[in-house]
């Protein structure tokens, strides 16, 4: 039987494990029911490209905007053909936040829709933004700074970042705000992140005690209702000032997370692992090709042959013998172990996969 010694996890698997857990402000663990934000989304013209906009051949959409926008400038393009290359169309896009008001300024993001090389140096025209309702909230309009570069010879081209998406920063106004009036409220609804049922009880239990009477009630496990004429508090505002800081210790569930593309490990200090053995050895297929070319014999009628010649063979690794692993094992101990015996990351992962297949590993697995 071998045992596993425990010893810090190699820097390809990142080990989190915290010894005592922590109390979190009810602030970072809810949402407060209606203070939301909403998504915005435009479609516009973004003009001033040095020679690498749009192809209007390619991108017909183009040049109907363009042909819409200079018509309400007073500009007659009917039946005109125009083929410039410094107009690119653009998808807005934009989050108005809660509690938003008319004339404040938002980020916007610009991305090409066409087959526009770069966005560097442009200028979006204004540009209206919608919501999910279809009423426009902000008009979006400025220089657009473009998160890439691009350089281009006769013979060779290199292009670093996306040059085709950029954004504005503070290039939206908003000019219409949400009809949402928050002081009306009488109750509260706080929507717990990660839905548990301890730790909805425990903010029901940390506000209770805060205000001195039963204004808190959990509903189930991700929602939690607070009465605001029991806070005692003059107006809700006021109510979610009191309790949003209020210290709770949030109950987490035990889970492992995996992320094969780097070979992390992630888990928490709940996961435990039963009774189970665990064998692993690795198998590597070799095969090699080198064909002969045999020739006639000289001064002989005959043709030059390609004569295959393949070497193939199976090489078995010992990789880890059978080990057993008793019961109530940590997981921290267990990787450990494993690390201490040089298994590489992607191998640890699969032993991970496989104690989980044999419902020895109690907790909740999530590969990434």
């Amino acid at each position: 039987m071998m045992r596993f010694a425990p010893i810090i996890i190699a820097a390809m698997s990142v080990l989190a494990c915290p010894s005592d857990a922590q109390s979190v402000r009810i602030k970072d663990l809810v949402e407060v029911d209606g203070v939301r934000s909403n998504d915005l989304v435009g479609y516009g013209l973004v003009v001033g490209l040095n020679g690498t906009g749009d192809g209007l051949r390619n991108a017909p959409f183009t040049e109907e905007i363009m042909q819409n926008i200079l018509e309400r400038l007073g500009v007659n393009v009917t039946g005109e053909e125009f083929r410039p290359r410094n107009v690119a169309a653009v998808f807005v896009t934009g989050r108005l936040p809660p509690f938003a008001r008319a004339g404040s300024q938002i980020d916007v993001t610009v991305s090409a829709i066409g087959d526009s090389d770069s966005l560097l140096g442009g200028t979006l025209i204004m540009t209206p933004l919608n919501a999910a309702d279809g009423d426009i909230y902000a008009v979006a309009q400025g220089t657009v700074i473009a998160g890439g570069v691009e350089a281009e010879g006769d013979a060779a081209r290199v292009v670093q970042g996306v040059p085709t998406s950029g954004v504005i920063p503070a290039g939206a106004r908003i000019e219409r705000e949400v009809d949402f009036d928050f002081s009306q409220l009488s109750s509260l609804r706080l929507a717990l992140r990660e839905p548990d049922f301890t730790t909805a009880a425990r903010i029901e239990t940390a506000i209770n005690r805060a205000v001195g009477r039963r204004a808190a009630t959990m509903m189930d496990a991700g929602t939690v209702s607070v009465d605001l004429a029991s806070t005692g508090a003059p107006s809700p505002a006021r109510a979610v000032v009191a309790i949003e800081n209020l210290p709770v210790q949030p109950e987490r569930r035990a889970r492992v997370v995996v992320d094969q593309r780097s070979g992390t490990i992630v888990m928490g200090e709940d996961v435990r692992i039963s009774r189970v053995a665990v064998s692993q050895g690795n198998l590597t297929l070799r095969i090699e090709e080198t064909p002969v070319a045999v020739q006639p014999n000289p001064f002989a009628e005959g043709e030059t042959v390609i004569v295959p010649r393949t070497r193939a063979g199976i090489e078995e690794d010992p990789g880890i013998a059978l080990a057993e692993i008793p019961g109530g094992t940590s997981l921290s101990e267990v990787i450990g172990g494993l690390n201490a015996l040089g298994v590489s990351p992607r191998d640890m992962i699969d032993i991970l996969k496989s104690i989980k297949a044999a419902g020895a590993l109690h907790a909740e697995f999530v590969v990434m």
